[in-house]
């Protein structure tokens, strides 16, 4: 037979409520008690769905995903372990497992999952293989990129939640787009929230939805992100931001797969994949205590970095072409080109804004460069090298320096308000230097700064300068 599941386990208590469950379901099914018993029968039947234990005597769960998709790729692999057994989780999912269940596991959920792992596998069988393309937005030959693309490839077939790191502009959520659309839930929404972008007292309303007079302006009940995302992908932007009251919810909802609308009493299921971004140390934010250290580890169960334009130089001038050509269709003009020089020019640059400033800066290139050929001297001021002899250290040099870098900060289109980056680090600065002045004597200090010694122990917590 080729279309029954599989269920493989040395429990014979879960075998029997599984192999119940299932038969109940009217889904044809094969249990068996180890790895190596299945394994013999692979050879001559192809599951349709596979849900394997991962600590069995003889070959272990893990082992057996391995064989099972170096005969038959596009079977959907259910591992089942302990909750505590997050490694083999992780390493599960590196296999290519489709769905993690941890025991003790809800058998309706299982059912459910099997169900969705049934309709996948259908699915592949059905449509023509196709190797993995990332999405065509994401441009890269740099081996930095390569990395992301093979992760985005070896996530393809899973619903694992994903971190993804990187500083702002890197293309966070275009890897997001990536893995959503290359995964089971590709006919699912995919909805994006950031969460640096909504103010605090709106955050739970914004993921949950609200019902009806919730407060004050609620004057119809209203569908939250995680009901718009139900059978999608949830997209969480800049998460080390999220308010610590709304973590909280947040983890239950990861746990408990159902939420409340704010000022509702029932609650609603969530089928809901979450991929997670930021630019933050999160490892740091946890140690500060401004981020809760269950909700990290529930969210990094695979983690993937996107670099900096910095640290793929070699791909700039082929991202430059590329939006350059965009920026002329939007316009419905001949692109520009760079000469050899600019672009070398520009590969040179530190690029704080990352990508996202260098498609603004081609954009602006578009719109201002007078020729069909761009120079260096057609590039935006905040580009160009400071002119030699210039008084970059003198008394108004700080003053020159700052312009200059706020207009670089506003040109790269950051996700960050300026002045919420801008006045921490010119306090942090302020205050080194006060403390270095006096010898550490904080009292000193706060009266350079004009503060009192309260202010100042207060500033130097809120700003986390752990190391005074």
């Amino acid at each position: 037979m080729t279309n029954r599941v599989w269920v493989v386990d040395d429990d014979r208590s879960i075998r029997w409520v599984l192999e119940r469950a299932i038969t109940q379901a009217d889904i044809p099914m094969a249990a068996f008690a180890s790895a190596d018993h299945a394994l013999h029968h692979l050879a001559s039947e192809r599951p349709v769905a596979v849900m394997t234990d991962v600590r069995m005597p003889g070959m272990d769960g893990l082992e057996f995903v391995k064989h099972i998709h170096e005969q038959h790729p596009d079977v959907p692999v259910i591992v089942m372990t302990a909750h505590s057994d997050l490694d083999s989780a992780v390493n599960a999912y590196s296999s290519g497992a489709f769905e993690y269940l941890p025991k003790p596991f809800d058998v309706d959920e299982a059912v459910s999952t099997l169900r969705r792992a049934i309709t996948f596998s259908e699915e592949e069988q059905a449509a023509p293989a196709a190797a993995f393309e990332p999405a065509s937005e994401i441009i890269g030959q740099a081996p930095a990129m390569q990395e992301v693309f093979r992760a985005i490839g070896r996530l393809a077939n899973s619903n694992v939640t994903v971190l993804i790191r990187g500083a702002s502009g890197s293309g966070k959520e275009l890897v997001a787009q990536a893995l959503h659309k290359h995964s089971p839930r590709a006919r699912g929404e995919f909805v994006a929230l950031n969460m640096a972008a909504i103010p605090r007292e709106l955050v739970e309303a914004e993921l949950f939805g609200h019902e009806k007079g919730a407060f004050t302006g609620a004057t119809s009940r209203r569908e939250g992100r995680f009901a718009q995302a139900n059978g999608g992908t949830l997209f969480l932007d800049e998460i080390g931001d999220m308010p610590m009251d709304s973590q909280t919810r947040l983890l239950r909802v990861l746990s408990d797969k159902e939420f409340y609308r704010v000022g509702g009493h029932a609650p609603v299921t969530a089928d809901v994949r979450i991929i997670a971004a930021t630019h933050q140390d999160l490892e740091v934010r946890v140690q500060a205590g401004h981020f809760r250290e269950d909700l990290f580890h529930r969210l990094n169960v695979i983690s993937v970095h996107v670099p900096t334009l910095a640290e793929r130089k070699t791909d700039i001038p082929l991202l430059a072409r590329h939006f350059l050509e965009n920026a002329a269709k939007e316009m419905g003009e001949e692109p520009k080109s760079l000469r050899e020089e600019t672009l070398q020019y520009l590969a040179e640059l530190p690029w704080p804004g990352n990508v996202r400033q260098l498609e603004n800066t081609c954009r602006w290139l578009t719109v201002m460069a007078s020729g069909r050929e761009i120079y260096h001297a057609d590039l935006p001021p905040e580009l160009k090298v400071p002119a030699p002899g210039s008084q970059a250290g003198g008394p108004q040099g700080w003053e020159q320096a700052l312009a200059a870098w706020a207009q670089a900060r506003l040109a790269a289109d950051l996700d960050t308000p300026l002045l919420n980056e801008a006045l921490p680090t010119f306090e942090r600065t302020m205050i080194r230097a006060a403390l270095q002045h006096t010898g550490g004597r904080k009292r000193d200090a706060a009266a350079l700064l004009g503060w009192g010694r309260n202010t100042l122990t207060r500033k130097i917590a809120e700003l986390e300068m752990t190391d005074i």
